[in-house]
């Protein structure tokens, strides 16, 4: 098998010619080298094989797993009909996205890189901590009577939360938090589960106290917890 690499918008294009099979060592050889020199997103153009056996399935997936774990990406384009079968079979077709144009191909790769700089924006948007002494009542999932009123979040994010001023509870422990956020006094009431207890030897400061993570919460009220600790987040640089 002949292999020609050329780059087109940071994708790496690798054109095939001739047959994929047991002799095909080169097709592995060769994308762990791209790899290895930071091309991770690799389209196998397979316009010009002409055939490809079960042996040469089980190249292809080595090679494609190389790139995965290398947190790279590999998509096919142009594959004939004749090929499509094999991979349908094997489902392999089934694994690696199959383009029928080049220009798709690349477009996908682009859009992907969108949406995962989207979903990592999300992210660290929920785990955004807010330093804050807010007042809110605490007490066992299962028993309607407060455990403990009036204690201190000394910090809270969209996932969970440090209540200072309590030691009524144990790791594990599922708890319901009541709380009242500014400046219109919304009223939440959030399940958690006690995830975190202070060494009073070591945090001193702290103690008594407990981490919490937030359990089952709807996405409206997730969104009301992000919106309290944007507005009253001090001023960042917009790089951070």
């Amino acid at each position: 098998m002949e292999i020609r690499a050329r780059q087109k918008n940071g994708v790496l294009i690798m054109d095939l010619f001739g047959k994929i099979d047991v002799n095909s060592a080169n097709f592995v050889e060769a994308v762990g080298q791209c790899v290895h020199d930071g091309y991770v997103d690799i389209l196998c153009n397979f316009e010009e094989v002409e055939a490809i056996d079960y042996m040469g399935v089980s190249v292809v997936v080595i090679a494609y797993k190389e790139v995965v774990n290398n947190k790279g990406r590999m998509r096919f384009v142009n594959v004939p009909a004749h090929l499509r079968n094999i991979l349908s079979i094997t489902g392999l077709d089934r694994i690696v996205e199959i383009f029928a144009t080049e220009e798709q191909a690349i477009n996908s790769f682009k859009e992907d890189k969108i949406i995962e700089d989207i979903k990592k924006l999300q992210l660290r948007r929920r785990f955004k901590r807010l330093p804050i002494d807010l007042k809110v009542e605490m007490w066992n999932k299962y028993d309607k009577a407060p455990a403990c009123m009036k204690v201190d979040i000394l910090n809270l994010s969209a996932v969970g939360a440090y209540v200072y001023g309590c030691n009524k509870f144990k790791l594990g422990d599922e708890v319901i938090l009541k709380m009242k956020l500014a400046p219109h006094n919304v009223e939440l009431l959030l399940e958690a589960k006690v995830v975190w207890l202070p060494d009073k030897q070591v945090w001193h400061q702290i103690h008594p106290g407990m981490g919490v993570e937030f359990h089952n919460i709807s996405p409206p009220v997730q969104e009301k917890l992000l919106e309290f600790i944007e507005r009253n987040l001090p001023s960042m640089s917009s790089n951070e």
